[in-house]
């Protein structure tokens, strides 16, 4: 193992604009670093980047290691792996983050494989600590408690890996508090060469095509969610139409996607996005920990059950006890009153 204690974020863009999930990656990844009392390292990737680097310098990198190349636009497994593994072996950083994108879900595992070392997929959380190993009688110092959820969604694992470096594991989007950023810090930049064999440019990318998704939970001031409680697409109309005299989204929980109600897309909690608006309505959901943990930290919720020991009530600053199908439309023309 190497004594080197550093962080390493892999920082994905396209068409240079960076991934939300690598600006919330090196903010966490700041925290990391500052109690290992290391370095944050983020590692830029394409074909015209260098312009980039300030701007991850100002939200937390010490070193920014830039790999430009023309064969690094638009992203492609092999010529990153071939990149990333190389650095990773030549420089033996301590913990490798990516966001659970689709880029980084391929990318993580393919590094991986190749430096044999092991990799926690869609990590809620973590945090620097200490673990005994009873087995062999050891106690490991400052290791990366990688926190997800397992079983579907219903426990929370907590995973560590004391024998291989780097420590790796994705991160999903969301989950992790962006920090402002900061134009006067300082750090250095290092562009490296990127060398490629024969093989790893055997694909090539003939055209693209892509598609905004129409839903952006995580950036709505106002989400409107349904659950369990939501007997029919009738009563999930309703939550439509009070989101939209808010001005906001709709969200569920995910027994509300299971049932076919609404999209995967709309899903908020651990086994889906995790939100922070201003302004959280739960009609119909009863709040299992999986759902909380993914909208407590709105900032003004509003809770709707006709149960009124519901857990969801715990954590609401306005619990109504009532029938959703009774309660909605009355809000619904109350705010239309008002806003005449």
């Amino acid at each position: 193992m190497s004594d080197t204690r550093n962080v390493w974020i892999f920082v994905e863009q396209d068409g240079g604009r960076i991934a939300d999930v690598s600006i919330e990656l090196l903010s966490k990844g700041r925290e990391l670093a500052d109690s290992l009392k290391s370095e944050l390292w983020a590692v830029l990737c394409g074909a015209s980047v260098d312009g980039l680097a300030q701007t991850l310098i100002a939200q937390g990198a010490d070193r920014v290691i830039v790999a430009q190349h023309k064969e690094l636009d638009p992203y492609r497994t092999l010529p990153y792996a071939r990149v990333i593994t190389r650095l990773v072996e030549e420089r033996s950083p301590y913990i490798l983050l990516f966001g659970a994108s689709p880029v980084g879900r391929d990318l993580g595992p393919r590094v991986a494989s190749a430096i044999r070392s092991g990799l926690t997929a869609d990590c809620t959380d973590l945090q620097i600590g200490d673990y005994e190993s009873k087995k062999e009688g050891v106690v490991f110092k400052d290791l990366l408690m990688q926190i997800r959820p397992a079983f579907g969604g219903n426990l929370i694992a907590t995973i560590v890996n004391p024998h291989h470096r780097p420590q790796m594991a994705t991160v999903r989007e969301g989950v992790m508090r962006r920090a402002e950023s900061d134009a006067t810090r300082k750090g250095s930049i290092e562009r490296i060469e990127s060398v490629f064999e024969k093989s790893d440019l055997a694909l090539r990318v003939v055209s693209r095509e892509m598609r905004e998704s129409k839903v952006r939970l995580k950036d709505s001031a106002v989400i409107v969610s349904g659950g369990a409680g939501v007997t029919g697409a009738q009563q999930f109309d309703l939550l439509r139409e009070l989101a939209q005299v808010l001005a906001g989204e709709v969200g569920a929980s995910r027994a509300a996607v299971d049932s076919g109600l609404i999209g995967h897309e709309h899903q908020v909690g651990q086994t889906g996005t995790t939100v922070r608006p201003r302004l959280y309505i739960a009609a119909g959901i009863s709040g299992a920990i999986q759902h909380r943990a993914g909208m407590d930290e709105s900032n003004k919720i509003i809770a709707i059950n006709t149960d009124p020991d519901a857990p969801i009530f715990q954590i609401a600053n306005y619990k109504i006890v009532g029938d959703l199908a009774d309660v909605i439309p009355m809000l619904i023309t109350a705010l239309r009153e008002k806003a005449k």
